[in-house]
């Protein structure tokens, strides 16, 4: 949903505090920048950070980077510096900024988010980017961004399939495999009409505005065509360690990871057939590029040094194994950008390396709702779907005492899909996917539903920014989660009051990848073999085009925290018959499962159809393709009859199978749970939203809903869990 009100915004500034302040105990409150230029005085308002190299005595001064363009009295020692002078213009107020990163993979693709939420904390202009990305970064991002809804940002993807032939020839040794080669690429792959980019690595934060470093195109003389940083160690000077034998640089040579490029001039100077020959040239005496993209762009500008306009080291302050960027940092006013350039990346040495990290979790945990701000005065076009919402959102009345319900309901919830590295299971014909959705209090669960079934899955998880952070140190802690690649998880970020328990299904359904699903709850553990069970019964049964059936999986309980798993029907009739479990809600809520008809089930030896009853709530299997469930069920209550409702009008048989049984555990009451009961308007505003529902049910289906009437007027116990 788009923010509304102050709170979101007092949240950004008070981060904006912090970070401040975090500077401020970093350097010791001596942020003023120092004058470079000879009779220059400390502190001087409107100049450029410091230089990275140390100064030195004017008969050992390295000489200036115009050797660049040829002046002998200059050179690459002096890449990074920055004489104070008046700044770069900044970009007009709405000027459309443009961003291309390369992206691959689930663990890139959660760096690029918070690569972005940097951008967007600090931003004052639109962005459009420019995302080149393998299939599983786009299914990601592209699902993300739609459902982030961020004014005035643009996304246009590119498939990095296309482009491997094009560097798929280079023997590369860098982690980042093919996809770290194709920046080279950029000048043809992104539109002709685009002739200025920034082009980023996935490993970079900003701490400074974007449209500062756009301005920096100002700079460029009328040949210059790439802007980069000085790389911030010894690796080009080739003395790191015996027979380090480096690719050709200028100098120390320049770092990639930020790059200003001219697109118009590459391709008028003919830069894939530059980088090309270069490569292949240095190929011949070199076995492989070490940093990839990194190795060839520094060979070119080695023999076209007229192409490179060097940028201040504050754009790209390098945190390598070898980094000497302290002697940036230490003598800069501010930091602009920073970069996790070493294959350790939070983990790198370096004595400053908890500043920086306490910067970059600031902005991985950060709730990127909040960013969500429109940029006043810059009309652009609204994200799909945001005109609809808003007018929506509009047409509420705060009064209502059901106005949470309703706001609820018309909240849009960032998704990020396979949160997580995940294997799409094989093709099977009759092969299930068990569907659940969870919070952060119900993740104790996932080991022991691991355990039991061995079969994909697909789950949605309902957290904050932050908590979605625990939750993956909580995976990568647990080997029997972490050893599990066909479970796929799927983070919908927290927002509102509610907890919108039918739009979590929708996520979590939508991504399963086999033909059938088991429609779950996270709090209940299926019978040991029901996976492969499941599977020969969709088989048996003849299920798909040909018949369309729901399959019933009978629930029990248990009100022990400890007890015995059965590992059979038979061990589960005994359980049964001395009060170790019971069938589901026995107790408070017959009427859920009673259709069932356990006692049938007892004896029951070959499936058997049971009809609909009002409030039945089972739990059931179904092609992937069935009704999704209806999103305006927020909070606790009628979130699955609603679905079973659905089913049975379209058709649906409901076939109870009778060897499976899945047993819900115990555990605290949710928070929801406790207002049904505590809340007559709770309640008030659940049966409302039955009312609704029959309403549209009739439209859809006409007189056959009439079925569905008495049930919906029934009142709903308070006393159900």
């Amino acid at each position: 949903m788009l923010p509304r009100g102050r709170p979101r915004a007092l949240g950004a500034a008070a981060l904006l505090l912090l970070l401040l302040l975090l500077g401020f105990l970093l350097f010791g409150g001596d942020l003023g920048c120092k004058r470079r230029k000879r009779g220059g005085r400390a502190g001087a308002p409107g100049c450029f950070p410091g230089p990275l190299m140390p100064r030195v005595p004017p008969d050992g001064r390295l000489r200036r980077a115009a050797a660049l363009d040829g002046d002998p009295g200059a050179g690459p020692g002096d890449h990074n510096r920055s004489d104070c002078g008046p700044p770069p213009p900044r970009p007009s107020k709405c000027e459309l900024l443009h961003v291309a990163i390369v992206c691959a993979g689930h663990n890139s693709s959660r760096d690029v988010i918070t690569l972005v939420k940097s951008m967007l904390f600090y931003r004052k202009n639109p962005l459009h980017l420019h995302l080149v990305t393998d299939a599983v970064a786009r299914n990601i991002l592209e699902m993300l961004f739609h459902t982030w809804m961020v004014p005035a940002v643009r996304v246009s993807f590119y498939n990095a399939d296309e482009l491997k032939s094009q560097v798929s020839w280079i023997p590369n040794k860098h982690y980042s495999g093919l996809y770290g080669l194709m920046k080279l690429v950029l000048p043809s792959a992104l539109p002709a009409e685009l002739a200025h980019v920034i082009v980023l690595d996935t490993d970079v934060t900003f701490a400074s505005d974007i449209s500062e470093l756009w301005a920096l195109f100002a700079h460029f003389s009328d040949t210059q065509a790439i802007g980069l940083v000085e790389n911030q160690s010894d690796w080009y000077l080739g003395n790191l360690w015996k027979n380090h034998r480096p690719w050709p640089a200028l100098g120390r040579g320049f770092n990639t990871g930020v790059i200003l490029l001219r697109l118009d001039r590459l391709r008028q100077a003919g830069w894939e057939q530059m980088w090309r020959l270069t490569a292949r040239r240095e190929l011949l005496t070199l076995p492989a590029t070490s940093l990839a993209d990194q190795d060839i762009f520094n060979a070119v500008i080695k023999e076209h040094p007229g192409l490179v306009q060097p940028l201040p080291c504050v754009w790209n302050v390098q945190l390598s194994d070898h980094t000497l960027a302290e002697r940036c940092y230490s003598a800069a006013s501010d930091l602009k950008v920073i970069h996790w350039n070493s294959p350790k990346k939070l983990q790198v040495k370096n004595k400053h390396v908890e500043f920086f990290r306490n910067f970059y979790l600031t902005f991985l945990e950060y709730d990127g709702n909040l960013l969500r701000r429109e940029l006043f005065g810059c009309p652009s076009q609204p994200p799909p779907g945001a005109e609809q919402l808003q007018q929506a959102l509009a047409q509420l009345d705060e009064e209502d005492p059901c106005f949470e319900f309703r706001q609820q309901q018309l909240t849009v919830h960032r998704v990020h899909v396979t949160f997580l590295p995940h294997e799409p299971p094989p093709p099977r014909p009759h092969d299930v996917t068990l569907v659940a959705q969870l919070s952060m209090d119900r993740l104790q669960m996932l080991e022991a539903l691991c355990r039991h079934w061995p079969g994909p899955m697909s789950l949605a998880l309902y957290m904050t920014d932050a908590e979605a952070q625990q939750f993956l140190r909580f995976i990568e802690a647990s080997p029997v989660l972490a050893a599990r690649q066909d479970v796929a998880y799927h983070v919908v970020y927290r927002e509102g009051p509610l907890y919108p328990v039918n739009q979590l299904r929708n996520v979590a359904l939508a991504q399963a990848l086999t033909p059938y699903v088991f429609l779950s709850d996270i709090d209940f553990l299926p019978a040991y073999s029901l996976y492969d069970y499941l599977r020969a019964s969709i088989e048996q049964l003849g299920l798909g085009s040909q018949r369309k059936a729901a399959l019933v999986v009978p629930a029990f309980e248990t009100l022990r925290y400890r007890f015995s798993f059965p590992h059979s029907k038979v061990e589960l009739l005994a359980l049964l018959d001395v009060g170790a479990l019971y069938t589901f809600r026995y107790h408070e809520w017959p009427r859920g499962h009673a259709p069932t008809d356990y006692a049938r089930w007892r004896e029951a030896q070959a499936p058997y159809r049971v009809q609909w009853a009002a409030d039945y709530e089972p739990y059931v299997v179904v092609p992937r393709d069935c009704p999704r469930y209806d999103p305006r069920f927020v909070g606790f209550g009628w979130n699955k009859v609603a679905h079973i409702v659905e089913l049975d009008a379209q058709e649906y048989e409901l076939l109870v199978l009778p060897e499976a049984f899945t047993i819900h555990l115990p555990h605290a009451p949710s928070l929801d749970i406790s207002r049904f009961r505590s809340s007559p308007t709770y309640r008030d505003c659940l049966q409302a939203l039955k009312d609704e529902f029959h309403q549209d049910l009739s439209r859809h289906h006409g007189a056959a809903a009439l079925k569905y009437l008495p049930a919906l007027q029934q009142p709903q116990s308070p006393a159900r869990d």
